[in-house]
């Protein structure tokens, strides 16, 4: 049996970003920081906010406490979210207290984009089109040229709590959670 025929929907790449973010985050948390004037709030929860594009403008509902989520419950958040966002089903509080988002443009084709930071979060993912693309990998006779799927990330950051080590360090343990992901973690 397949997951369409379990859960009645298809999946979609944005639940194994989230998921990876939030492993990301487990490891990095300052990343899950605000700022509030001058004082840090370390959040203990987190809540990812989705960014939709609806025909009036953007929305970002928040999927709260994601580290208390398996794949499968991430999988029906983003699901349920994103039905009740293009039916205008979202409320306000639907709406509130993330603390980081992901923002997946590669929906759209894009290859790369700079999504701004979803205040207060102090970080924003971008997700760009999964792309077939040629590249050179070491073997053991020399290098080949292979055909593997490639995805840009960019990550935005709010320089007043996090510098350019912090996104670095966190960015590289996403990608390396996503190229490492194992199926027993999935479903």
């Amino acid at each position: 049996d397949t997951f369409v025929d379990r859960e009645s929907f298809g999946l979609t790449y944005t639940p194994f970003f989230i998921l990876a973010a939030v492993k990301a985050i487990q490891t990095f948390p300052k990343i899950n920081a605000s700022l509030d004037d001058t004082k840090i709030i370390y959040k203990k929860n987190i809540n990812i906010g989705m960014a939709l594009d609806m025909d009036k403008g953007l929305m970002v509902p928040v999927i709260p406490n994601c580290e208390e989520l398996n794949f499968l419950g991430l999988c029906r958040k983003v699901k349920d979210l994103t039905v009740r966002g293009r039916a205008n089903k979202i409320t306000p509080e639907e709406l509130q207290e993330s603390t980081f988002t992901v923002s997946n443009f590669g929906i759209f084709g894009n290859v790369l984009g700079m999504p701004i930071i979803n205040q207060p979060n102090s970080a924003i993912l971008g997700v760009g089109a999964i792309k077939k693309q040629p590249v050179v990998r070491e073997t053991d006779v020399g290098d080949a040229i292979v055909i593997r799927s490639i995805c840009y990330l960019s990550l935005g950051i709010d320089h007043r709590l996090l510098d350019g080590a912090d996104g670095g360090q966190f960015l590289q343990t996403l990608v390396s959670m996503l190229e490492t992901m194992e199926t027993s973690v999935l479903l």
